[in-house]
């Protein structure tokens, strides 16, 4: 049995895979629509979500199977003091295969040392979002037509962006990568990240304050927003959460193929202005989470046999 729990249990050929599968997903849907039919996929959602909780759902619909679950801890026996463990042992026994995002880092981890059922991060606090990052890859290669040789940029909420870390392991794989790392002191990257990620693997980088004076030199723009849920000070956020807005007089400075990704959701880091630009993916990178999200649930209900899309993953086992 196979989870997913951290970007970096998969290696680079499986992450190829896993976007081949979703572009030939994109490509011949019908092909896909019966592909997990009567199969179950429980969403556990301990921390709210739009996008990554309804991706999962309508991924699971459209190859044909089932979603039950809860979209908060507030709906589940937690709030009786049910453990994690507990949680995902009796769930294991309704579905075939689990979604689970929760605040608390390592939560997922702890789940699929219990789960009778492949288990997916969905995003646990500040750590990692793999499934996120599987979309931001995919984003890159449909946008730009590959995964190296680049400049990327990564803006505003270093610190606690868990999208960030993801995706700055799975990019650190890549040859001819080079990081320009965008946040005020209070949000720069985690030290644990940029010693054992970029520095361990010799990756070009520079920390900067000023997303003008970086736009320029970039092949992708990361944008992310302040998180206000990671403050224990609101004084602190509000201080912080304007500090980067991309708009048409900042965007005027970029490359004219710059890509622009966002994870979603936004406030105000990105300016609607903006939205009309071809440089901006951020609604089509939505879009593509659907598809690898397809992609992966089929990949660890061993669903993906077919010659025409290659092999399947071997993900972080456990027994």
């Amino acid at each position: 049995m196979r989870h997913l729990i951290d970007p970096m249990d998969l290696s680079v050929e499986e992450i190829d895979h896993l976007l081949t599968l979703a572009q030939d997903i994109i490509d011949n849907k019908e092909k896909y629509s019966e592909v997990c039919k009567g199969k179950k996929l429980a969403t556990l959602f301990f921390e709210p979500s739009t996008r990554t909780r309804l991706s999962f759902e309508a991924a699971m619909m459209e190859l044909g199977g089932n979603v039950l679950g809860f979209s908060s801890a507030s709906s589940s026996s937690s709030t009786k003091g049910e453990s994690v463990g507990d949680t995902v042992k009796i769930v294991s026994c309704y579905a075939d295969i689990i979604a689970m995002r929760h605040f608390k880092e390592g939560a997922p981890m702890l789940a699929s040392m219990k789960s009778d059922v492949p288990i997916i991060n969905a995003g646990d606090g500040g750590h990692n979002h793999p499934t996120q990052t599987l979309t931001d890859l995919l984003t890159i290669k449909r946008e730009k037509g590959r995964l190296d040789n680049m400049t990327i940029g990564l803006c505003g909420d270093l610190m606690f962006g868990r999208t960030v870390h993801s995706l700055i392991k799975a990019m650190s794989r890549y040859e001819g990568i080079k990081f320009v790392l965008i946040a005020p002191d209070e949000l720069k990257l985690p030290e644990y990240i940029r010693t054992e990620v970029i520095e361990k693997n010799n990756i070009p980088y520079e920390e900067i304050s000023s997303l003008e004076d970086a736009i320029g030199s970039l092949d992708v723009l990361y944008m992310t927003r302040v998180q206000k849920e990671r403050f224990f000070n609101e004084a602190d956020y509000i201080r912080l959460k304007d500090t980067y807005i991309l708009d048409k007089s900042k965007l005027a400075l970029a490359k004219p193929d710059l890509s622009i990704l966002h994870p979603l959701p936004r406030v105000n880091e990105i300016s609607v202005e903006v939205d009309d630009d071809p440089r901006a993916c951020y609604f089509r990178q939505a879009l593509n989470g659907k598809y690898v999200r397809m992609a992966l649930i089929m990949d660890l209900l061993g669903l993906d046999k077919d010659d025409t899309i290659g092999t399947s993953c071997t993900v972080n086992s456990s027994s």
